[in-house]
């Protein structure tokens, strides 16, 4: 069982950063990949951005060239760097964990941008 703790939100100003941490305890085998979800009020969970094993990286077209994911190499954290943050990134953000057996989410942290 892995358990998965999100930290680093808050509120900031449109234009300014955060990093989100997501710290993995508890027995961290056959992981492919990490990624952080955002859901915003309303609307469903999606997708921002991923890391595999091999290091490669995706993101969504809505943070793409802000928002940059991490990782430690022993998946004991993840992170995602966010830059010139703007209202519509306004969400509660989920890190998930991909491994050859279960998936695993954590609890969220709340991220809200004022214009």
């Amino acid at each position: 069982q892995v358990q998965l703790v999100e930290s680093g939100g808050g509120l900031v100003q449109a234009g300014g950063s955060l990093r989100l941490s997501c710290k993995a305890s508890g027995r961290i085998t056959g992981v492919v990949a990490m990624a952080w979800y955002r859901q915003a009020p309303g609307k469903e969970r999606e997708l921002a951005a991923s890391i595999t094993a091999g290091g490669s990286t995706s993101y969504s077209d809505s943070v793409k060239g802000r928002f940059s994911i991490s990782r430690d190499k022993n998946w004991f954290y993840s992170y995602l760097q966010m830059d010139n943050l703007k209202p519509e990134d306004t969400a509660v953000y989920f890190c998930k964990m991909v491994t050859r057996g279960p998936q695993y989410w954590g609890q969220g942290t709340q991220v809200t941008v004022s214009s």
